[in-house]
């Protein structure tokens, strides 16, 4: 990706979209699929707000049963495997117990039936898949097996449990991209840091979007036949450009910490202090979520106190007596916004449960969205509006079964094996695997500029991330050392990245962008600041 802002404010686009989220990112992929120009400016880094702060699983809908909905409950599942399909080595099947108590609703008779239920609704869910991506059936466990999966959980009432199976990504902050990254090779025009500051008008029809590149300040236009506002928590801030909203958007801030790990391969769903939690295996670490607070305020001053994160850790110790963990094992904590339920009591935090998809009639179309799994599907739809916005024939999507960047792979053991077989500039087995989980067929390319430094005796993580670097600048727009460590790369979005890595990075890309070395310190200060989430 280059960031083109010329190009930006020289040519007119059937729509330019605010908001590079992964609502933005599918949003962009399918119009350019279909044959429509497109640009898509964000006013921070891409996917640096809600997309990048979730639990990480891919949800193929199975808690929709409780409400008998079984429409989302379907959506969910297509969509968990469109994503299994179109970027595999980004999303892999993820095994889930939740333990049963007494013969109730949180029993084994009551589990079993909806698991059962779930089945037979996705029977179809491995259709067109690897067999290393398919999802088996649920099946139910004794009290014994249980606590092997789950050692240290409440045992009173403990009747067994049971496994199912959903997915997980491995690094949303990379599926994100690649729908971006796959839109730009086909004629997207995409930039970060650009914020949208107003309409353009012609009369009463928004005609494009006014812009201030956030680096240098200075501002321009971009015209473009219809806007699309995928601006997450500041949907809001765009429409009151129409005219004032009146009841502003609802917001729930969001928080997952990462910790320790407390269980090996299966995500655990538990209850603690009279809600569920997940504890999910991830990377080496477990994530654990989600607590929701109500919000208010500026969305760019959301920030996460202690208070918030000892109750979470108090809830999970609740579930999980013998976890004893405590504040100080908490490496890393995810915050976004989400939509709270319209209508729903200022104190109740209740998540909006459907996107809102609106034609706004002269020009703008918004697009609030409520899951990640289900992005691309929510796109498919907003296409089709601007389609029929435009007065144009829609093209057919295609968005389902058209691999995305680094997703090209029959198969992804294979194609690891092959690599493992054969490795690149002798690199070690553990960083062929990490390397071909965050950017599948494409990690070659990544690594690329090795060929530059051949004879280095610096030690192969270093090389490896000096080349990450230079490629996340070069190729993917990464203009800040935060860029690199959270989004770019896997290196620090799991737990705080060594004193020595941040300053071994912030001058490889001193080197590239010509930074001076008040700017390398103030970088470092910046990603510095992401890990000091306490207050006081």
């Amino acid at each position: 990706m280059k960031r083109d802002l010329a190009a930006l404010a020289g040519t007119t686009y059937d729509a330019v979209i605010i908001g590079g989220g992964i609502y933005g990112a599918t949003l962009a992929w399918e119009a350019a699929l279909r044959g429509l120009s497109v640009a898509l400016i964000e006013q921070a880094d891409f996917g640096s707000g809600a997309s990048a702060n979730s639990l990480k699983t891919i949800h193929g809908g199975l808690r929709y049963l409780q409400h008998a909905d079984i429409r989302r409950m379907r959506q969910s599942i297509r969509e968990r495997s469109t994503l299994l399909r179109i970027a595999p080595h980004l999303v892999n099947v993820l095994p889930v117990l939740v333990p049963t108590y007494g013969h109730g609703m949180k029993g084994k008779e009551v589990m079993a039936v909806a698991t059962r239920i779930n089945d037979a609704l996705s029977m179809d869910r491995n259709r067109g898949l690897d067999a290393s991506k398919h999802i088996p059936n649920a099946h139910i466990i004794s009290k014994a097996e249980t606590l092997a999966l789950a050692p240290g959980i409440r045992t009173d009432g403990l009747t067994g449990g049971c496994v199912f199976y959903d997915a997980q990504a491995y690094n949303t902050e990379r599926l994100t991209l690649a729908f971006l990254l796959s839109a730009e090779n086909i004629g997207a025009v995409l930039a970060n840091y650009i914020k949208a500051v107003g309409f353009l008008r012609w009369g009463d029809q928004v005609m494009g979007v006014r812009a201030q590149d956030q680096l240098t300040g200075a501002e321009f236009e971009i015209q473009a036949k219809r806007v699309i506002n995928t601006s997450g928590a500041w949907i809001d801030c765009v429409t009151d450009w129409l005219k004032p909203a009146g009841k502003p958007l609802r917001l729930a801030k969001a928080i997952n910490i990462i910790t320790r790990p407390l269980f090996k391969d299966h995500a655990v769903g538990l209850r603690g202090q009279g809600r569920l939690y997940f504890v999910s295996p991830w990377r080496g670490w477990s994530l654990i979520g989600t607590d929701y607070y109500p919000y208010t305020g500026d969305p760019s001053a959301l920030r996460v106190t202690t208070a918030e994160v000892t109750a979470l850790v108090t809830a999970i110790n609740d579930a999980i007596p013998s976890a004893c963990l405590t504040v100080d094992d908490v490496t890393f904590v995810h915050r976004g916004l989400l939509p709270l339920k319209p209508g729903s009591a200022p104190e109740d935090v209740q998540l909006s449960q459907h996107p809102r998809l609106i034609d706004h009639g002269v020009g703008l179309i918004t697009v609030e969205g409520v899951k990640y799994t289900t992005a691309r599907e929510v796109a498919v739809r907003a296409v089709d509006l601007l389609f029929k916005s435009l007065k144009r024939t829609p093209a057919p999507s295609v968005s389902d079964l058209t691999p995305l960047y680094g997703g090209a792979l029959d198969s992804v053991e294979e194609y690891l094996h092959e690599q493992l077989d054969d490795p690149p500039h002798e690199l070690s087995p553990p960083t062929i695997r990490r390397l071909v989980a965050n950017y599948g067929s494409e990690y070659r390319r990544v690594i690329g500029s090795l060929d530059e430094t051949a004879g280095d005796d610096a030690p192969e993580t270093l090389r490896v991330l000096r080349a990450e670097a230079r490629h996340a600048v070069r190729r993917e727009m990464a203009l800040t050392l935060a860029d690199v460590i959270f989004r770019r790369t896997d290196w620090g979005s799991a737990a705080p990245l060594q004193e020595s890595y941040l300053w071994f990075v912030a001058r490889v890309m001193a080197g590239e962008l010509g930074w001076s070395n008040g700017q390398i310190e103030r970088e470092i200060d910046a990603v510095r600041a992401v890990y000091r989430w306490r207050d006081g």
